[in-house]
């Protein structure tokens, strides 16, 4: 598998379609600009659906890609290490924050097990089918996937991408259930962007104190090492510091590019796997919105490569698709509001004084001459 090979097939939203979108909101009855940001959601939307005017949002779903990370035993994350599935029952059983807004907007959740280090009886059998491996490996001393692993996972991905477009999905809310991830994901995003460890390390979604820090900065830096030399290929570079989860995202946000399935990305586990996928298809990112800033540093550096503008900044840093879930609503206003809004009236054309004083002009000399009478009518 080459993941270059999406280049080809991923094409841009239509650009015609967009062009219609923006000549259909000049003509709304509230003045252009006046709905901000709307407006541009609005017209993304439109040529992404290829339709003017812009269909509604009407099948969303969140889908959460979940894993344990060896690095996390390294005591880089404020979870204990091959815990993630905890993440995973709490979303299963509705007391997550992903869950409570998914059941308030009416939104279904998927979870698919990427590589969680835990028995999978734990959890339901539609979960954990999927897994390509149990747990990633230690990333600043062994890779964190074979090769066969690597792809296996991309193919994941892939698939899951098709099954959620062949059913209907209109627009996909990105996320993570991990622990270990945000280290993992920040050593992608150093990598490309060709920054130091410090640069990028943050404090992850349940937060560390400074010693934590410290051991994950040095764990990306050690990380990075390992990663430069296999930087020209992205499925290396996912085998040696990514992980199966992070792999098969990546795997999905190509596909879902492919066949033209809007995407919006969570935190920085989404960010750093768009990135890679950005990577192998320059056009990818034109199908992604980025739902919101979580505070993750490496975050902002990937999309500020990727030329993405968040649409939200609300200080949300509990990860797991909370963050990108809230922006949805106002994805769906845009919608709602390019497609409602009536258009104005067209202003009768008056025509000017001197050109109605000729036509009158013309109309007395047919008159005078016989011409312009009705058939079968003879002259005096």
């Amino acid at each position: 598998m080459n993941l270059d090979d999406f280049s080809d097939l991923i094409e841009r939203p239509d650009g015609g379609v967009r062009r219609d979108a923006e000549e259909r909101r000049e003509r709304l009855t509230v003045p252009p600009g006046a709905l901000g940001r709307l407006d541009e959601l609005g017209e993304w939307l439109s040529a992404a659906q290829q339709s003017v005017p812009v269909k509604p949002v009407d099948q969303p779903r969140v889908v959460l890609f979940a894993g344990d990370h060896g690095v996390a035993e390294l005591g880089v994350s404020g979870r204990e290490a091959g815990t993630a599935y905890e993440l995973v029952r709490a979303a299963l059983d509705g007391a997550s924050p992903v869950a409570v807004l998914a059941r308030r907007f009416a939104v279904p959740v998927r979870i698919v097990d990427g590589g969680l280090d835990c028995d999978p009886g734990l959890l339901p059998e539609a979960v954990v089918r999927h897994r390509v491996r149990r747990g990633s490996g230690r990333i600043d001393v062994e890779d964190a996937l074979t090769a066969e692993e690597a792809e296996q996972a991309v193919r994941l991905g892939m698939r899951i991408a098709d099954e959620e477009a062949d059913s209907g999905t209109d627009l996909v809310v990105l996320g993570d259930l991990s622990v270990g991830g945000t280290t993992a994901a920040s050593t992608l995003i150093a990598a490309l962007c060709g920054t130091d460890a410090s640069v990028v390390t943050g404090r992850g979604g349940a937060g560390i104190d400074d010693l934590a820090w410290m051991r994950k900065c040095a764990a990306i830096r050690d990380a990075l090492r390992r990663a430069r030399p296999v930087l020209g290929d992205q499925l290396e570079l996912l085998a040696a510091v990514g992980g199966a989860d992070l792999a098969a995202m990546t795997g999905f946000l190509l596909q879902s590019a492919v066949r033209r399935m809007p995407v919006v990305l969570d935190g920085v586990v989404s960010a750093a796997c768009a990135l890679v996928a950005q990577r192998a298809a320059f056009r990818a990112p034109d199908w992604w919105l980025a739902g919101q800033v979580s505070g993750e540093p490496a975050q902002m550096k990937a999309l500020d490569r990727m030329a993405l503008t968040p649409l939200l900044d609300h200080g949300v840093t509990v990860g797991g698709g909370s963050g990108a879930l809230l922006a949805l609503p106002l994805v769906q206003a845009a919608a709602a509001l390019a497609a409602e809004l009536p258009e104005r009236a067209e202003e009768p054309v008056e025509k000017p004084a001197d050109e109605t004083a000729e036509d009158a002009a013309e109309d007395a000399a047919e008159e005078a001459s016989g011409e312009g009478e009705p058939a079968g009518t003879t002259t005096a």
